[in-house]
């Protein structure tokens, strides 16, 4: 090796170009183009995104300094690794079934267990729904339950009954009379009486449970019910602060809130913008923390728990969320997470059977033990993007949370409707965004499988609303496939019932190229509807092009080819097709703009095409063809 290159100057020789040379260079190869337009993001959380990033856009970024472990825990909770838990929730009410499910998991490599103790009212039950899982090596979370102060007695009783201390345990319980009132429009009981069980269950904590949090902040709720990330974030912060103040106006110090309190996110598909997500989060819940003077530096930082998002997940080529799942857990885990529970593959559609709960829990074993996702402590620094992103999700959360301020803090915000409102608006546009195809699902909105059949192995397809008259308006959880998976499963009824399952023909003609494009587009269009959809290498004659449509017994007959072959064909085709059926509906593929009048007094009927509104066109399908049930 030279001196050179020994001295550590082996590119000195290649000169930093500056930001405005790769602007004219980009400039120069847009050839006139709109360079906003082409390469600015603009997402749904209310900021644009550059298409790259240098060393000058990190200037100005205070945190930049600050290491993994130590104030303002931006860079995560851990100095020296990233050490997640790994935790599967088990829904299950039965308690003989949540038992060996949660022992199975243990055995298997979860750290940590989520339980529902709903139907927990004595010290027997939850002997038996505990039984041989030993709480100092395993945290007990449970999830869900009608009395949470009763679901801790009899946790506490079960902990002294087997005779031992409380000082190793470790878990929570998912107390948040925040999300109950977003989801069911009301208090449990009232705001005071709330007050005054969250005050009993930080006291008896606090003596018996050091390890236990008794609050959790459901974020969750907000992206699954279609938020952004920056609403997820905002309203969740002003959620924890309302406990905050509200707590420690009631003589609570700020350290014993805080160290109580854990928050729940969803991980959606975004994946560098959920990483940064996380890390700003972080850093806005000490900037609140610390605003209340805590004694302890420890208290300002937030613990997260990470779940896979559900309003994202399919219930046609399910397999597909196994990708979906395995993505999102890895921008859980790289914003450094606490804790992760990746849900089941078939959660869309069922409870979740012993092999997709494997596979969930191994998802995380790969990540740990294969991937060695936890030997470094908050991987993601010094990204420019990663950084930059933090930095605009931070901004702009922190900004919604300080308008939910001014309103007079979140349950006031509730009350008003101004949370449930804005997620609508935000649930709205992914709709609509899924609907146009803007956002894929895949298998469900593009590439559909068209022969998969899945009527027969659902059990629970849908998110059902709570449709109790409420008092404030409520937050609605969704999935965002519900619409497109609607329209296929009516066509599966529609076929189970004894009725012959609606077809497609595509009547391929003239420029191979074009007439191979718009045939797949088509395939791909009606078979989000579960319809048969019957391809053709190509006419050359109008009269056999006839013969084989009406052959072919189809309800639909699209027109495949260039626009400028269309004219000459569509009429002697459309006059073909009606004299023998003259119900059939006749579809362009396409829109060819200067010839729509002449192909409609052809005969054509309808104009498919990129600008389509996929899952409104096929509803209007489902109508003509008489499936809707």
């Amino acid at each position: 090796m030279s001196e050179k290159e020994e001295n550590g100057k082996l590119f000195s020789e290649f000169p930093p170009v500056p930001t405005s040379e790769w602007e004219e260079r980009i400039k120069s190869d847009l050839k006139g183009a709109d360079y906003d337009k082409k390469l600015i993001w603009k997402t749904g959380e209310g900021f644009d995104v550059k298409p790259y990033f240098r060393s000058a856009d990190l200037e100005g970024l205070e945190y930049l300094d600050s290491l993994p472990g130590s104030y303002p825990y931006l860079r995560g909770p851990r100095a020296t690794s990233n050490k997640w838990i790994i935790r599967q929730d088990i829904t299950d009410s039965d308690i003989e079934t949540a038992n060996r499910k949660a022992k199975e998991a243990i055995s298997k490599g979860a750290e940590a267990i989520g339980l529902n103790s709903t139907e927990i009212t004595t010290h027997k039950q939850m002997q038996q729904l505990l039984a041989d899982i030993d709480f100092e090596k395993t945290e007990i979370h449970f999830i869900s339950s009608r009395s949470y102060p009763l679901t801790l007695e009899l946790f506490l009783y079960e902990v002294s009954h087997r005779g031992t201390g409380g000082e190793k345990i470790k878990g929570s319980l998912n107390f948040d009379f925040l999300g109950f009132l977003l989801l069911h429009g009301d208090f449990y009981v009232s705001r005071e009486n709330n007050l005054e069980e969250v005050s009993y269950l930080l006291n008896t904590a606090q003596k018996r449970l050091p390890g236990f949090r008794v609050i959790n902040v459901n974020g969750h709720f907000f992206q699954d019910s279609g938020s952004t990330l920056v609403q997820e974030l905002g309203f969740s912060l002003a959620a924890g602060n309302e406990y905050l103040a509200s707590l420690t106006s009631k003589g609570f110090d700020a350290d014993h809130v805080a160290s109580r309190m854990g928050f729940s996110f969803s991980i959606g598909p975004n994946y560098f913008m959920e990483i940064a997500k996380l890390r700003a989060a972080r850093l806005l819940w000490t900037r609140i923390v610390e605003n209340y003077s805590p004694a302890d530096p420890a208290s300002m930082k937030m613990h997260i728990h990470s779940q896979t998002a559900i309003w994202n997940k399919t219930i046609y080529d399910p397999y597909v969320n196994l990708l979906r799942t395995t993505t999102e857990g890895m921008s859980g885990i790289l914003g450094n997470t606490d804790s992760l529970t990746i849900s089941p593959f078939d959660i869309a559609y069922r409870k979740g059977d012993e092999f997709s709960a494997r596979i969930a829990r191994n998802q995380q074993l790969v990540m740990k033990e294969e991937s060695y996702l936890d030997k470094i402590a908050d991987p993601a620094a010094g990204s420019y993007y990663i950084e930059n992103l933090t930095s605009s999700i931070a901004h702009y959360a922190w900004k919604l949370f300080l308008e939910v301020e001014d309103k007079g803090g979140m349950i006031e915000a509730i009350k008003a409707g101004f949370v449930q409102e804005t997620i609508e608006a935000s649930r709205k546009q992914k709709e609509s965004d899924v609907a146009q195809r803007r956002l894929i699902l895949l298998g469900t909105n593009q590439y559909p499988n068209q022969g998969e059949m899945m009527l027969e192995h659902i059990e629970n397809g849908s998110i059902h609303d709570d449709e109790r008259p409420s008092t404030y308006k409520k937050l609605k959880p969704f999935r965002v496939a519900a619409g497109f998976e609607k329209l296929r499963l009516d066509t599966e009824k529609f076929v189970s019932s004894g009725k012959k399952r609606p077809s497609v023909f595509l009547l391929t003609f003239g420029n191979l190229a074009m007439l191979r494009a718009r045939a797949g587009f088509i395939s791909n269009f009606f078979g989000c509807a579960g319809y048969a959809v019957i391809d053709n290498p190509g006419f050359c004659d109008p009269s056999a092009a006839v013969s084989a449509a009406l052959d072919s017994d189809a309800e639909i007959v699209v027109l495949c080819s260039s626009d400028e072959e269309y004219l000459a064909f569509a009429g002697p085709v459309c006059e073909g097709i009606r004299k023998t059926r003259p119900s059939a509906r006749i579809v362009v593929a396409g829109y060819p703009k200067d010839d729509l009048e002449k192909l409609k007094s052809s005969g054509v009927d309808d104009f498919i095409h990129v600008r389509t509104n996929v899952l409104e066109t096929l509803n209007q399908y489902q109508e003509y063809l008489g499936i809707h049930q």
